[in-house]
């Protein structure tokens, strides 16, 4: 029964996306199919969490063809903690993209892509092996670039442009990486990939490894990699904008930590060259954010020194880091996704993003201040904030390893990205407001559905802090499979190989 399930997190939005499709002319219909479709993934995620931290690993070979030869859908705990966390930001987003009715409302597409960008993003998670990995990136990137420009303003095409080349040229670096993957071992199973990879020179294995961290690196927004990040996300519609902050660059850390332990486990020279990446990344992000007087850009510059504490982790490889990690990258998806739902609030209601120009929304919006204030003291790591967990995780991991000039650099990059968190505060939510509020578009639809789907982020973020004694426990089973990559090899390949 449980193997039945496996697969049910891509089908479910491809099936609901054709439907929509039909629906084209009924929008009620559209918004039924769709939220209908994610809730059921989210109850099936939940159902695959519950069954993998019993039995660590499931598995469902497509057509009875057994790996390495056939499609292999493989869920370990990791994969089943991402799939459950992006299934239910889909579904808030999708909610608060229906209240705020604007792309959602004038094109007939968007409940099609937006779901086939869900299918992608499960299938990234689920997928076991390299090919399909790159389809369902290539599904991400042609649902992206449509979300991306759904607008048709000038600025959007122009970014969307930026966003389409520079995903193609790591596409194109994936399938040659790929084909000599293929050329070298015979396979893109990844159990048997980590079998196989072992048998090649150290060299080849080094070349393989940093060739998949440049082209995940693109995706993830790695420094130095990350250049088209800032100019893409912020042009797109709000609701887009959540969804592509909280989750793409996410994906593409998911890809760099499954491939590097499973198939690279890595040896000294490479955990320092990830945490000097980790390291320029953490303070290149933050110093970019500071720099910024637009709030979706500096929130975007954030996501960039936020990847850098997650690569900060991997670089450690011990079981520590590793389960740092993983409670990290769920804490950071709700409050990404959090923060952007509420710079669509700010933007809806102010009428502007600048954080020079819109002042006193505390005494205007006290709402939208406190839906501000909670991710806001998470993204900066103050107590007793989930951030304040996840970054304690990492900086313990980090002092366990002896790895001081990291640990340093991360918590100097979070008081600057608390300074950074009080200039915005300061700007835009202190003092008097700088002008009234703008009346909202009678046509753009009511703000309480917004702002319920919103609250459920916040509430969320703060259940995060309830529970994190659990998830940690969670997080650290997850960490112990990675840093064992046998468990996942048996679950795929028999133990009877």
């Amino acid at each position: 029964m449980s193997d039945v399930l496996v697969p049910l997190p891509i089908v479910i939005p491809l099936f609901a996306a054709a439907l929509t499709v039909m629906f084209a002319r009924f929008r009620v219909v559209q918004r039924a199919i769709a939220l209908l479709s994610l809730t059921s993934v989210v109850g099936v995620a939940v159902a695959l969490l519950i069954h993998v931290d019993d039995e660590s690993v499931v598995t469902m070979d497509a057509g009875a063809w057994p790996a390495p030869l056939g499609i292999t859908f493989v869920v370990d705990r990791l994969s089943a903690i991402m799939v459950l966390t992006s299934s239910v930001m889909l579904l808030v987003v999708l909610l608060y993209a229906v209240g705020q009715r604007g792309v959602e409302r004038d094109h007939p597409a968007f409940h099609p892509i937006y779901l086939v960008l869900a299918a992608g993003v499960s299938a990234s998670f689920i997928t076991g092996d390299m090919f399909n990995l790159f389809v369902a990136f290539e599904m991400m990137l042609a649902a992206s670039y449509v979300l991306l420009t759904l607008g048709g303003r000038p600025d959007q095409v122009r970014a969307g442009m930026t966003y389409v080349v520079i995903s193609l040229v790591a596409s194109s670096m994936f399938i040659a990486a790929l084909a000599l993957l293929y050329a070298a071992t015979g396979t893109v199973n990844m159990a048997d990939l980590a079998l196989r990879i072992p048998e090649l020179s150290s060299g080849v294995r080094a070349g393989f490894s940093l060739l998949l961290i440049f082209v995940f690196g693109i995706k993830a927004g790695l420094f130095p990699l990350f250049f088209w990040l800032p100019d893409s996300y912020p042009t797109a519609p709000g609701p887009v904008t959540a969804i592509f902050a909280g989750l793409l660059t996410k994906v593409g850390v998911y890809a760099i930590i499954r491939t590097q332990t499973l198939l690279f486990p890595i040896d000294s020279q490479q955990g320092t060259m990830l945490l000097i990446i980790a390291g320029l990344t953490m303070l290149i992000g933050v110093l970019g954010a500071l720099a910024q007087d637009d709030l979706k850009r500096a929130l975007t510059f954030h996501i960039i020194s936020q990847i850098g504490y997650m690569i900060f982790g991997l670089g450690l490889f011990t079981i520590a880091g590793i389960t740092a990690v993983v409670f990290y990258i769920v804490q950071t998806i709700l409050v990404k996704t959090n923060l952007f739902l509420v710079a669509g609030l700010i933007d809806r209601h102010a009428g502007q993003s600048r954080i020079s120009k819109a002042g006193g929304i505390a005494r205007s919006a006290p709402i939208i201040a406190v839906f501000f204030a909670v991710p806001a003291l998470s993204l900066a790591g103050l107590p007793p904030s989930s951030g304040f967990a996840g970054k304690f995780a990492l900086v313990d991991a980090g002092v366990g390893s002896q790895q001081w000039w990291i640990v340093t650099v991360a918590l100097v990059v979070s008081l600057l990205t608390l300074f950074s968190m009080t200039k915005i505060w300061a700007g835009m939510f202190w003092g008097e407001p700088e002008a009234a509020p703008v009346a909202p578009d009678p046509h753009a639809g009511g703000p309480g559905v917004m702002v319920f789907a919103t609250g459920i982020t916040v509430a969320l973020s703060v259940a995060f802090v309830v529970f994190a004694g659990p998830m940690y426990e969670l997080a650290e089973r997850a960490g112990s499979d990675l840093m064992n990559p046998s468990v996942y090899i048996d679950a795929v390949l028999g133990v009877d190989r």
